[in-house]
C-alpha cells in the first residue's frame, strides 16, 4: 500500500440537508461547498497526499464527511455503525473502496454506535469520544479491534460539540489543543492547550512539521507557525455551517 493516501468524497445534491445538532441552520451555498471541498483535495495533492475518492452517496446528505464511516489503524479498517440512522448508508462505498485497496475488514455492530469523528489518535491512545453520536459499546468493539496493535482505548466525554474532534485535535508532537467552550474534559489528555478561534482546535497533519487548518482560524493559525509548523489554510465556511471541520473531509492512509 501507498503510505500517503486520503480518502475523499465529493459533496452530493443534498449537501444543505446535513444534520445539525448544536448550531443554527444557515443557509449552504452548494456551488461554493463544491469549490471549497475541491480547493481542500488540492491542499492535499500539494502536501504530497494521493486522493483517492470514495463512490458518491448522493442521497446521503452528510456523506462528504468521510471521516465518520470508518477508522483505520495499520491495514484494519473497522466500519462504524453511525450514531445517526440516516447516516448508516454512507459506509457502504467507504467500506468497498477499503476492500479495494486491500485493507483487512471489521466492524462495529449494533447495539454498539460509533462515527469515526469521535477518534482521535495521538502516539499509542485512541481517545474515543463518548457523544450523542459514539455510545460505550461501541467504544468496547473499537477498543477490541485495537488492541492486537497495543493501541490503548480511553472515553472521552463529548456534550458541548457534535464529536470529541469537533473539540480537539492533536499536534505531532502530541499535544492535544482544543477551543475551550466545547471541551468537556481538559484533564483527560496529558497535554493540553487552549486555541483562540473554534476553527483552531482543527488541524490535519499532512507531515511532521506539516498542518492543514481552516482559513477561519487566523490567529491559531499564526500560533502554529510561531510554533515551527508551516500551516496551510483552507476556507470550509460552507461546511463548518454542517459542524464540519478539516478533519471531517478526508481520511488520511498512512
Amino acid at each position: 500500500m501507498t503510505s500517503r493516501r486520503a480518502l475523499i468524497r465529493r459533496p452530493g445534491p443534498r449537501l444543505a440537508h446535513g444534520l445539525l445538532t448544536h448550531i443554527e441552520r444557515d443557509p449552504v451555498d452548494g456551488e461554493l461547498a463544491i469549490g471549497q471541498w475541491e480547493a481542500y483535495a488540492h491542499a492535499l495533492r500539494e502536501a504530497g497526499w494521493e486522493t483517492l475518492e470514495v463512490p458518491p452517496a448522493d442521497d446521503c446528505p452528510d456523506a462528504v464527511f468521510v471521516e465518520d464511516p470508518v477508522v483505520v489503524h495499520e491495514d484494519l479498517a473497522v466500519i462504524a455503525n453511525p450514531g445517526a440512522a440516516q447516516r448508516r448508508r454512507e459506509t457502504i462505498g467507504v467500506e468497498q473502496t477499503m476492500r479495494d485497496l486491500g485493507y483487512r475488514i471489521a466492524r462495529i455492530a449494533a447495539p454498539g454506535t460509533l462515527d469515526g469523528g469521535d477518534v482521535l489518535r495521538s502516539g499509542d491512545t485512541a481517545y474515543v469520544g463518548l457523544s450523542s453520536r459514539t455510545n460505550g459499546a461501541g467504544i468496547q468493539q473499537l477498543a477490541t479491534h485495537l488492541r492486537e496493535f497495543g493501541v490503548r482505548t480511553q472515553a472521552v466525554p463529548v456534550e458541548r460539540a457534535l464529536h470529541l474532534k469537533s473539540a480537539v485535535t492533536a499536534l505531532p508532537d502530541g499535544t492535544v489543543i482544543g477551543w475551550d467552550p466545547v471541551v468537556d474534559d481538559k484533564e483527560a489528555f496529558p497535554a493540553y492547550e487552549a486555541m483562540p478561534e473554534e476553527g483552531g482546535a482543527h488541524v490535519v497533519i499532512l507531515g511532521e512539521d506539516q498542518l492543514l487548518m481552516a482559513a477561519s482560524a487566523p490567529r491559531s493559525a499564526e500560533l502554529l507557525r510561531a510554533r515551527g509548523y508551516a500551516v496551510t489554510t483552507v476556507d470550509i465556511s460552507e461546511f463548518e455551517k454542517l459542524e464540519g471541520c478539516v478533519t471531517c473531509l478526508s481520511v488520511r492512509l498512512r
